[in-house]
């Protein structure tokens, strides 16, 4: 049975733990429930009381279809509540290698303290000087990390951004090909890791035992069964595989949600250029990969490798939230440019829609002009440097926004807004509201049943039914982070009527206990319980489930919509 370990970064002392009160628990349910028992909500997220809690999902070290997703979490810096950060890469494949369902940092080193790299084996923790890959971006640091434990090393390391501490900063996961190019992005966890004095986590490369199967025949037709489930389905087989995510930058613009300029519009003129189909072509006439995974076991392959204009790699997990924020945000319709805005959030652990919705505040500035992507990456390169300016932007949107007096800010609970205007995709706009991880498309994917009407019609203009598809798809989304499966399966899981069963019977064959579709709905609905009592004892209340005012009062052209709901309304979205 995998086992938690728990790791002291002042005294640098550890302890291998059975889960005990955290049995049955994985991913974004265990993260948060460590965070609602063992972190004071009201203590400061960089100080000795927070912890950085990352784990593998209930299903990770299985062979399931697109189990490999890790969660980390934390109370964030950013937003000030709980926060649950989901992200690809390698490193929840790994972990269950190592006899680990999840590690536990906790404390915090005196302020000259060094960072150090931690090295984790099955048995024993190495604390390793990290001066080799100190203030090094992320790219060059996995580099030197590579040639002292090999190519296939599996890490997860903050840039300079988070050796700085700032409030955007990401962790960085390695991915399949080695690269530190998978995101533990939203929430400022970079800034938690690097307070704790922690350059790298590094898992032992000779980790390589293989996780028990409680009952394998069953397992086997399980995994069978959901691999035909997720290519059966015409958006995991075929929409996101050829396009990617960014397929959605065509359909969102055309539903008039793709916001603009600040959100101040609903269309750009400029998104034929950065779509899904632009960015395939291109891949393709530079021998790139417009079909990857970020992890091991990933059948959807909705990643790829983008290559600059002399085909040399230049970023990969080119995200449609990524390519509008870099984009039609902020006017730029150059899609080398976006990538290359893509690549240094990369290199020194930013977050992409935090970093976007920032540069938007820059340029309400008029720090830069609208639409001037070189102008774009010369300021992002300054995050993580000595430049105070760099540490302005490198904290975020409402940070920036309040050091140079801009009153337009896109936020809830003091996270940025991606990628869809909630005036049109009016459940998004609960989801954004009422979750309590900040404004976060992903928390309740509600575009699902708003635009692409997958799972459902819910017409997106209007208000009825925006309230219950939200709540449902939050419940739905916690309980797949917790088993640790893409959210991109949610699109087959919604059309097919035995696809939760099934994932059920994953859960049964691998554990070897009865495991029901009810015990999913719950694993969703205790995980949102846990993480609204900890925002509830951090000070949260209903005023802070609520949209900016400029969404009531501006219209979104081209549909003339405004926000119309209360703050009240939308408690009901709540579990």
């Amino acid at each position: 049975m995998s086992k938690i370990l728990r790791i002291n970064t002042r005294t640098r002392e550890y302890r291998f733990e059975e889960l005990g009160q955290y049995a049955g628990l994985g991913g974004r349910a265990l993260t948060s429930r460590v965070v609602l028992n063992e972190v004071p909500a009201t203590c400061h997220p960089l100080s000795a009381a927070n912890k950085l809690v990352i784990s593998g999902g209930i299903l990770a070290g299985t062979t399931a279809a697109n189990s490999g997703r890790s969660s980390v979490g934390a109370k964030s810096p950013l937003t000030g509540g709980i926060k649950e950060s989901n992200v690809g890469g390698q490193f929840a494949h790994k972990l269950p290698r190592l006899g680990l369902i999840a590690i536990i940092f906790e404390d915090k080193p005196e302020a000259d303290a060094p960072f150090c790299k931690v090295l984790i084996k099955k048995d024993s923790v190495e604390f390793l000087d990290a001066a080799d890959i100190m203030g090094k971006d992320n790219y060059a640091a996995h580099e030197v990390v590579k040639a002292a434990f090999g190519e296939k090393v599996v890490t997860a390391m903050v840039g300079p951004a988070g050796e700085q501490c700032l409030m955007a900063a990401t962790i960085q996961f390695s991915d399949p090909d080695g690269r530190p190019s998978r995101s533990a992005g939203r929430g400022g966890m970079g800034a938690v890791m690097g307070s704790k004095k922690i350059k790298a986590v590094i898992l032992d490369p000779e980790g390589k035992e293989a996780v028990e199967m409680a009952d394998v025949e069953k397992f086997k037709t399980a995994r069978k069964r959901w691999v035909d489930i997720l290519m059966g389905h015409p958006v995991t087989s075929q929409g996101l595989p050829t396009y990617g995510t960014a397929i959605l930058v065509n359909i969102i613009n055309e539903a008039g949600a793709l916001p603009t300029k600040n959100f101040r519009s609903g269309r750009f003129d400029g998104a034929a250029k950065i779509s899904g189909e632009a960015m395939t072509e291109t891949i393709k006439a530079r021998k790139g990969q417009y079909k990857h995974g970020c992890h091991t076991g990933c059948v959807i392959q909705c990643s790829q490798v983008y290559n600059d204009k002399n085909g040399d790699y230049l970023t990969t997990g080119f995200e449609y939230e990524t390519i509008w924020g870099f984009g039609a945000n902020i006017l730029v319709d150059d899609l080398d440019d976006i990538a290359m805005m893509d690549r240094v959030c990369d290199e020194k652990g930013m977050d992409t829609i935090e970093m976007a919705n920032t540069i938007a505040m820059a340029m309400e500035a008029g720090l830069v002009k609208w639409g001037d992507g070189k102008g774009v990456i010369a300021l992002l390169k300054k995050v993580g440097s000595a430049d105070p300016l760099g540490r302005i932007l490198g904290n975020g949107t409402v940070f920036t926004a309040q050091a140079f007096g801009v009153d337009r800010v896109p936020v809830v609970k003091k996270q940025a807004l991606p990628a869809y205007d909630p005036r049109v995709v009016k459940g998004v706009g609960v989801t954004y509201s009422t979750t309590p991880m900040g404004a976060d498309h992903t928390a309740g994917y509600a575009v699902c049943q708003n635009v692409l009407k997958v799972g459902g019609d819910v017409p997106s203009h209007g208000k009825a039914g925006q309230v219950e598809v939200s709540k449902n798809l939050q419940i739905a989304t916690a309980a797949v982070d917790s088993l640790g499966l893409c959210l991109f399966v949610a699109f087959a899981v919604l059309d097919t009527p035995d696809a939760l069963g099934v994932v059920a019977d994953l859960v049964s064959a691998y554990t070897g206990k009865p495991y029901s579709v009810d015990d999913i709905v719950n694993l969703g609905v205790n995980t949102l319980k846990d993480e609204l009592a900890f925002n509830a004892a951090a000070g949260f209340t209903s005023k802070d489930d609520q949209l900016p005012d400029f969404f009531k009062n501006e219209p979104l052209p081209p549909h003339n919509l405004a926000w119309d709901f209360t703050a009240e309304e939308m408690q009901a979205a709540k579990v």
